[in-house]
């Protein structure tokens, strides 16, 4: 199963702390499935970005879970990429292809 790192911005502050509440629970009942591996804020940027790892079966997947975020219902998400990434080395390289390119 492969690994997605999605990266969202979301800039408008007064939608987002109306709604991070929702967000960060939303982001439990994942972390809770284990689909979502880790996630948090990008530190000292200045629009509001947040990182994601998934473990999913797809793009698609992700991307379903990513409509059903308070941010992406509310529209708040301006910026979105999903990257299929193979962390080869870390934390998560036990999970890898353990294929190194070359």
């Amino acid at each position: 199963m492969p690994f997605f790192i999605v990266t969202m911005t979301h800039p408008d502050g007064d939608g987002w702390k109306k709604r991070l509440p929702a967000h960060i629970a939303y982001l439990q009942t994942l972390v809770q499935t284990g689909v979502l591996r880790a996630s948090g804020p990008v530190k000292n940027s200045p629009l509001r970005t947040g990182f994601l790892i998934f473990k999913a079966d797809s793009r698609k997947e992700v991307e379903a879970l990513i409509e059903k975020d308070p941010f992406s219902i509310q529209r708040l998400i301006v910026s979105l990429t999903i990257s299929e990434w193979d962390p080869l080395f870390g934390e998560f390289a036990s999970e890898s292809s353990g294929v190194i390119p070359g």
